[in-house]
């Protein structure tokens, strides 16, 4: 397996560990204490400089208006679509809307495939599939609602879907164009910050009668979203859009639902179970088509360690 492969696979398992302990927990400050969503979004922003400044260190800040444009873009559709989530969850029900959402990865795979000519095996469309199937399962909360099936929440929910893919899509476009990592994610944590005051005004100012533990589980839980963003930017730099983005989604939540049965021993649903199912087969064959095309594109007696992002 040549470095390049290796490294995106590292660094998308790094993400999957940090998320899928992130996504047991996150939801903790809101159920036990009542926190608000916004609130937690504004904690999730100022977490966001933790990692930046480790990014930092050692890089130089990319000061390309492209590295501003890509960055940008990845920030705001990523930050925006989360702020627009709070929202559409408070117009509609979680099972149809989360099962919607977590379709992005196929506007970043579409997006790949016509715009970056990203070429995928046929191995590799069988895994595509499967995880993206296994995402959609493993969305789907386990019990249902009354709630209709349409109404205000649904545009809402389809162009989260739409932010998030192109934000993934922007992710591996700004390593592409030569943007280093720090500095795409230098711009994504400026871009969260910028939408703080839009998460205080929707909240109509700062909780208060808050206990202490509610910010303090809030910043621990969202530090490990916030280094798992910073893994995302590393992966889609090193790996091909096709493969990262569906890996990624569709791991996570596994990881989730093991450490919740563990944790707090809730047995997942049925389609749960089919989705983990899904979700292992298709991202061992997707990893596993992305080695066998990583070897073959290697010239016998060439050095793993010299090719760079933009000629993977």
């Amino acid at each position: 397996m040549n470095n390049g492969t290796r490294s995106w696979i590292l660094y998308a398992s790094l993400l999957v560990l940090f998320w899928g302990v992130w996504g047991a927990f996150s939801s903790e400050p809101n159920s036990r204490y009542g926190y608000p969503n916004e609130m937690i979004y504004v904690i999730w922003a100022f977490t966001m400089l933790i990692p930046a400044y480790f990014a930092m260190r050692g890089n130089k800040f990319d000061r390309r208006p492209i590295a501003a444009m890509y960055g940008l873009i990845a920030g705001l559709t990523g930050a925006g679509g989360q702020l627009l989530l709070f929202q559409a969850l408070a117009d509609g029900p979680a099972y149809l809307i989360f099962p919607l959402v977590s379709l992005s990865p196929v506007i970043t795979v579409l997006m790949a495939t016509v715009l970056l000519r990203e070429r995928i095996t046929r191995l590799a469309v069988v895994g595509v599939v499967a995880a993206l199937t296994s995402i959609v399962l493993l969305s789907i909360p386990s019990g249902g609602g009354d709630s209709d099936s349409h109404g205000p929440w649904l545009p809402l929910a389809v162009l989260i879907c739409v932010a998030w893919g192109v934000q993934a899509f922007c992710m591996r476009k700004a390593a592409l164009v030569g943007v280093n990592d720090a500095t795409t994610f230098g711009w994504m944590t400026i871009s969260g910050l910028l939408l703080v005051p839009v998460a205080v005004a929707v909240m109509g100012g700062f909780p208060s009668g808050a206990p202490w533990q509610a910010p303090a589980l809030t910043a621990v839980t969202q530090v490990l979203n916030a280094v798992g963003a910073l893994f995302l930017v590393m992966a889609f730099s090193r790996g091909k859009a096709t493969v990262v983005a569906p890996v990624t989604n569709a791991l996570a939540p596994v990881l989730t639902i093991v450490l919740s049965l563990a944790v707090y021993r809730t047995l997942p649903s049925v389609w749960a179970g089919i989705g983990i199912v899904l979700a292992l087969a298709g991202s061992t064959l997707m990893v596993y088509s992305d080695e066998r095309s990583g070897e073959s594109s290697v010239a016998p007696g060439a050095a793993d360690g010299d090719v760079s992002p933009a000629m993977r």
